[in-house]
């Protein structure tokens, strides 16, 4: 499985932006799937989680409130929509899945089976 990230870029502080995700040779529904960022000189970290049936997600305290994760089976595609940003949130984001058995949502990294390449958001206080 293959996942392609996109929705990255420069934004001002308290702006707003979109990522996507989508896989390529699968389809994403009945997966648990999160997102994980990155900051220069720190370790990557969990941002949000959603169960395989969308019917249940998880946040990181810094980000509960401001960033909300959510799916569209239709379109095959999973989103971040990040609100109020700081330049705290700065980093680039990472989605991934969980392809292996279990339920439920999961912020563990080694969790997830499957990464995609990373796009980097900036934000500009």
């Amino acid at each position: 499985v293959q996942l392609v990230e996109s929705g990255g870029g420069l934004v001002q502080a308290g702006g707003s932006l979109r990522l996507s995700c989508a896989p390529s040779g699968r389809t994403f529904d009945n997966y648990p799937m999160g997102w994980f960022r990155q900051a220069p000189g720190k370790e990557r970290e969990f941002v949000a989680a959603i169960n395989r049936n969308g019917g249940n997600t998880y946040y990181a305290g810094s980000v509960k409130g401001r960033f909300t994760i959510s799916g569209d089976n239709a379109k095959n595609t999973k989103y971040l929509q990040m609100s109020s940003l700081k330049s705290e949130d700065t980093a680039v984001y990472y989605c991934t899945v969980r392809t292996r058995s279990g339920a439920g949502v999961f912020t563990a990294a080694t969790s997830y089976d499957y990464w995609g390449q990373g796009t980097q958001v900036t934000v500009s206080s």
